[in-house]
């Protein structure tokens, strides 16, 4: 297994391929998204940030739709089960899909170290932003830029996000680790 603290993709990079099911067991493949911006959202069900999140990402995930945005949280915690996410999100009324990484092969792919951790994927499938929602941290409680906001705007905009990477701000995800 790789330490995912040694894994970085470079913006600009092709973003790693896979398919995952979501929580009714539909396979999501991100290669059949080619052409459309994609959000990537390493989410979690028990995580308080990622929670705090949710319903921005709910009440942005239409608009979003029509404008060529796809919308994917993936859930690489080890811990609990699908009866817990399916719960969590139809508490949360979450209209978007949430995949499953079971053994968090696709955080590790990816370098996701927290929930939140966002990428966004150009309509090419390559790394254009990552990093976190916003500008909070422990400390600053309120945010005062949407990191993620802007970033869309450039994309669609047919600019670079600038910043294109900030740090992750969110817990931690809990990986399962092979004996």
């Amino acid at each position: 297994m790789q330490d995912s603290s040694e894994i970085t993709l470079e913006l600009g990079e092709s973003a790693p391929d896979f398919t995952l099911p979501d929580l009714q067991d539909k396979a999501y493949h991100l290669a059949d998204f080619r052409g459309r911006l994609v959000v990537l959202d390493f989410w979690s069900a028990e995580c308080p940030i990622s929670e705090k999140y949710d319903p921005y990402f709910a009440a942005h995930y239409a608009a979003w739709q029509d404008l060529g945005v796809t919308f994917l949280a993936i859930d690489s915690n080890a811990g609990y089960t699908v009866a817990e996410m399916q719960r969590v999100a139809a508490e949360r009324h979450l209209p978007f899909p949430i995949l499953r990484d079971q053994g968090n092969k696709v955080a590790d792919q990816y370098g996701a170290l927290t929930t939140p951790h966002i990428y966004i994927l150009d309509r090419q499938g390559c790394v254009a932003y990552q990093g976190a929602v916003d500008d909070t941290t422990f400390r600053k409680k309120a945010p005062t830029r949407n990191y993620l906001q802007e970033a869309l705007r450039a994309l669609l905009a047919g600019t670079q996000p600038e910043p294109a990477q900030t740090p992750p701000y969110g817990c931690t995800i809990v990986r399962q680790f092979e004996v």
